[in-house]
């Protein structure tokens, strides 16, 4: 897995990088692992936009993957695969009873290996298990917050949570995001890291790459009219908002705390903005 270069024919390619999909092993998905995906362009059932700078982009198919395999399965990995909606690759795999599914590919997971899902595996890349039988210290992803609801957490390209100590019932998870939390001894984990390990590495370089992404333009509030943007209008060139930073309605941001979440925290050994960072 490396970093791909572009010969600077233009401005745009000029910085412009791309991942080299060495690892990818087939460019054609399983038809029966496809379903149709509507673009809705940001726009809930009315109509009405509520996520902006979304829509256009290139079509694209959806794959099913499953994160909630049964126990005491022996998967075969048949293929390695790009899969546009999400920045991970994707591993075709079968079962012993020759039927297909396609899960989230570990870093150097190859084409030919056996993936073991249940408690009695061996402690290598790829293999899944409950955290009770992981020894501390180990990366793992594809975690489950809840047992039984498949995996939630650590999903992304390059990601990988560590596996720090178990005390009781549960067991205690270093997340990517520097974040230390309890999970269930009962909830399984896969071995290893998610594969893509460069996608953070990637440049887009042009407007029109992310145009086909389905990113829209965005636009500062501070180069509006008044009558758009409560940080638009004045006279002169370049200015500051002069007021707090706030929405295009008026919602202030930047610290102003807006959720009224009731799931509780109590599980968060660490908040992950406590985390000193370096530099």
């Amino acid at each position: 897995m490396g970093i791909r270069k572009y010969k600077p024919t233009t401005p745009a390619r000029r910085q412009m990088t791309s991942a080299d999909y060495d690892e990818i092993t087939t460019k054609k998905p399983l038809k029966s692992l496809l379903k149709s995906r509507k673009q809705t362009a940001g726009r809930n059932n009315s109509g009405r936009i509520t996520t902006r700078h979304r829509g256009g982009g290139v079509k694209r198919h959806y794959r099913i993957l499953t994160h909630d395999l049964p126990m005491g399965m022996k998967l075969t990995v048949l293929e390695i695969e790009y899969d546009p909606n999400r920045s991970a690759r994707i591993a075709r795999v079968q079962d012993e009873n020759k039927n297909y599914y396609y899960i989230l590919a570990s870093l150097n997971m190859r084409k030919g290996q056996v993936v073991v899902i249940g408690e009695n595996g061996a402690i290598e890349n790829g293999n899944r298990m409950p955290l009770a039988q992981i020894p501390d210290g180990t990366t793992i992803y594809a975690i489950e917050l809840q047992p039984g609801k498949g995996a939630q957490l650590v999903r992304s390209a390059g990601t990988g949570a560590q596996l720090m100590a178990k005390e009781g019932d549960y067991a205690t998870v270093k997340m990517p995001s520097g974040e230390v939390r309890k999970i269930l001894l009962t909830a399984q984990a896969s071995i290893g890291q998610v594969s893509n390990v460069q996608h953070f590495n990637v440049t887009i370089g042009s407007a029109g790459r992310n145009r086909r992404k389905g990113k829209r333009p965005s636009v500062r509030g501070v180069v509006m009219n008044a009558v758009d943007h409560p940080h638009g209008g004045g006279d002169g060139g370049s200015h500051a908002a002069g007021k707090p930073p706030r929405t295009p309605w008026g919602q202030l941001t930047l610290g102003y705390r807006t959720r009224r979440r009731k799931n509780t925290n109590k599980m968060i050994v660490r908040k992950r903005h406590d985390v000193k960072r370096k530099g």
